[in-house]
This record gives C-alpha cells, sequence and structure tokens, in this order.
C-alpha cells in the first residue's frame, strides 16, 4: 500500500526537524519564520482553515518576494550583511518553490496569447487584462505576475 503524498507544509514541517537535529541555523530559523507565516494565514478571518499546497505554495511565493525586496533595499543602503542574510533566506525558501519558467519560454506563451487577442479584435492596452489572464491560465505557478505583466506590457506596445 502507497502512503499519502506529504502537504507542502508537513513537508516544510519534516525539514524543520531535520534542520534542527542538524543544528542549521539558518535554515531553522527561515522555515520557522515561514510556518508562522503560513499559521497567520490559517488563522486570519472569521473561521480556521488548513492551506492546499496552491495557498501555501502563495505565502512562500509572498516571503520569497519580501526576501527579495529587503536585500535590495538593504544594498541599497549600504548595509551587505543584511541584504546578503536575507538573500540566503530568499535561497532556503526557493527550494520550496517550482523551478521559474525561462524567460525565452514565457516570451513564447506570451506572444500566442497577443496573437489569439489580436486575431479577436483586441490590441494595445486594452488587451492587456485578458492576455495577462490567458497568460497565467497557461503557465499557472512557474512564472512571477511581475514577470509576466511586464512582458505582456512590452509585446502590446
Amino acid at each position: 500500500m502507497m502512503a499519502a503524498m506529504a502537504t507542502l507544509k508537513e513537508q516544510l514541517q519534516a525539514d524543520l526537524t531535520t534542520s534542527m537535529k542538524a543544528r542549521d541555523e539558518a535554515t531553522t530559523a527561515t522555515l520557522r519564520m515561514v510556518l508562522a507565516a503560513i499559521t497567520n494565514v490559517e488563522v486570519a478571518g472569521d473561521e480556521a482553515k488548513a492551506l492546499s499546497d496552491s495557498e501555501t505554495l502563495g505565502v512562500l511565493r509572498s516571503e520569497a518576494k519580501k526576501r527579495a525586496e529587503a536585500a535590495e533595499i538593504f544594498a541599497g543602503a549600504g548595509r551587505e550583511e543584511r541584504a546578503e542574510a536575507e538573500r540566503s533566506e530568499l535561497a532556503i525558501i526557493e527550494r520550496y518553490l517550482p523551478a521559474a519558467m525561462p524567460d525565452d519560454e514565457l516570451r513564447t506563451v506570451v506572444a500566442a496569447a497577443v496573437a489569439e487577442a489580436a486575431a479577436n479584435g483586441a490590441t494595445g492596452p486594452k488587451a492587456m487584462g485578458g492576455v495577462i489572464k490567458a497568460v497565467r491560465e497557461q503557465v499557472g505557478d512557474r512564472a512571477d505576475g511581475g514577470r509576466i505583466s511586464a512582458m505582456v506590457k512590452a509585446a502590446l506596445v
């Protein structure tokens, strides 16, 4: 009999235990922070709920984005040590995110969506929302919304 696949949150908790036993302080601290963020989302609102893997990925993406932005801000302020700490946390979080779609592959999907929108009579900036929606449906979690938006904007100009 096959064991059920562990949820992403269960995987994070198992990896936290492993990192604690290995005395890997950076990984332990980062995974604790991520699990706390997930728990905060689970208990927010009127009723507590368990997050699905896709909702958990959303929390991970949000935490990764925070780390990337913080690293940029620290580096810009000349605080390279703090920027490096944020980058190392980002690297740990990225282990749990799906691999990002390469730019050339994303450009191909965007070009196809733009061509389809043009065939349906939608061109220029007015077509942006529909094209972004179509691209998001195709690429799912493999591309960041900011990347998609920038490529669609460039393709529609």
